[in-house]
């Protein structure tokens, strides 16, 4: 099942803010995550808050979108009344579970409620991910008519029986028909891999790495699998069904990930994201990265608002329940004070390709950067601009640089 959610304050009914989530607000973005949290099975690996039809208990696919755009009125509701800035929404995001799970005029409903109740830029970055067995010409269309800019596709592997190990159930020969269906709808598309896989080879990995840059995608993602507990793949791995992932062969694999995506010109700019340039960048996720403002919507789903935290409540029975009669879905929250802020920018900005500003360091953080600069962790040139940048060595051991540098 999901994994349980944080330990923290209560939250209130109403969903109220304190005064001091207004505090320079007009100078943070603002972006939308939409929860969505259907799937047709559950992959033995994923942890994700996610839910199958018979895991409903009484509420249905059918009603969610209603839900969804009554929690975006009750964001509009709690913003305003903190006082915080009134901003157009620069980025949204569905996510999952499977949005395209959903009628495509689902997403476009919820879509429609985000620009209502808040506005969206001009420019405004509209992503959902998709299986690719979940979407077809006609959806991809529909996606493109109602304002979505871009497609996030759950490739993971091109090779079957790594995806049969994963229990992910699309046809990898089905990968590049939706990638081209998208790119003539007018979307930009991105690909999501995953690589160590218990019984994956590094030869597998290369086909998939190879597959994907064939498609030739703006944004790749390549993530090391991690085996979370209570999932079904840490249950094998326990009785001995299969391997654990194998820590050496995942530096291989990225190593050799990095190699490929730079040849076919795909740079990467966070740890585990690749982008063709900077129009194909995931720009909402670098709002989280950089720590700016979002809302999230739907069951389960976290926002961070001018350092205040919360989470949802899970089920989407219990999020159904509250929604309805005007509660905030709100479970717990927690107010961030400077250090664990000051830290948490030191996490999350050391990942990205423009760096770390040092004046963000303690004064004992700043002084470990040589030490990093000599263990070929971070790169020297960067450091004498005033920012610290991994290198390949650094971001195959981005958690320990992290460490060294808060001390």
């Amino acid at each position: 099942m999901p994994s349980t959610l944080p330990l923290a304050d209560p939250a209130p009914a109403s969903g109220e803010l304190p005064p001091s989530v207004a505090e320079r607000s007009a100078a943070r973005t603002l972006s939308v995550y939409v929860h969505v949290p259907f799937c047709r099975v559950r992959c033995g690996y994923c942890d994700f808050n996610t839910y199958t039809a018979t895991e409903l208990r009484g509420v249905t696919q059918a009603d969610y979108a209603a839900q969804a755009r009554l929690e975006m009125r009750l964001a509009r509701s709690v913003l305003d009344s903190a006082g915080v800035a009134n901003r157009a929404v620069s980025t949204v995001f569905f996510g999952g579970g499977t949005p395209t799970l959903l009628p495509v005029g689902d997403l476009a409903a919820m879509l429609a409620a985000v620009r209502a109740e808040f506005g969206l830029a001009a420019d405004a970055e509209v992503t959902t991910e998709a299986n690719p067995d979940s979407v077809d010409r006609a959806y991809l269309d529909g996606l493109a008519a109602a304002g979505f800019t871009r497609v996030s596709f759950g490739m993971q592997s091109a090779v079957p029986r790594v995806l049969a190990t994963l229990e992910r159930t699309h046809d990898p020969a089905r990968v590049p028909t939706v990638v081209r269906w998208a790119k003539e709808a007018g979307l930009q598309t991105s690909v999501d891999l995953i690589y160590g896989t218990p019984g994956e080879s590094l030869d597998d990995w290369r086909t998939s790495v190879r597959e994907a840059v064939a498609l030739d995608p703006g944004h790749i993602s390549a993530y090391a699998l991690i085996v979370e507990p209570g999932t079904k793949l840490a249950r094998q791995i326990r009785r001995g069904d299969v391997q654990a992932p194998d820590d050496d062969l995942q530096a291989d694999m990225y190593e050799l990930a990095d190699a490929e995506f730079g040849a076919a010109g795909l740079r990467w700019y966070e740890v585990s994201n690749w982008s063709r340039d900077a129009a194909t960048v995931s720009r909402h996720n670098l709002a989280y990265w950089r720590g700016q403002d979002w809302w999230g919507v739907g069951p389960g789903a976290h926002s961070h608002v001018g350092g205040v935290r919360w989470w949802n409540v899970k089920h989407p029975a219990a999020y159904a329940s509250r929604i309805l009669t005007g509660q905030s879905p709100a479970a717990g929250r927690e107010t961030l004070d400077s250090p664990t802020r000051a830290l948490e920018r030191v996490l999350l900005e050391s990942r990205i390709a423009d760096g770390l500003p040092t004046e963000a360091l303690s004064p004992e953080g700043r002084v470990a950067v040589a030490g990093l600069i000599a263990d070929g962790l971070v790169n020297a040139e960067a450091a004498l601009r005033g920012r610290v940048v991994l290198t390949l060595r650094g971001r195959l051991l981005a958690d320990a640089v992290v460490r060294r540098l808060v001390g």
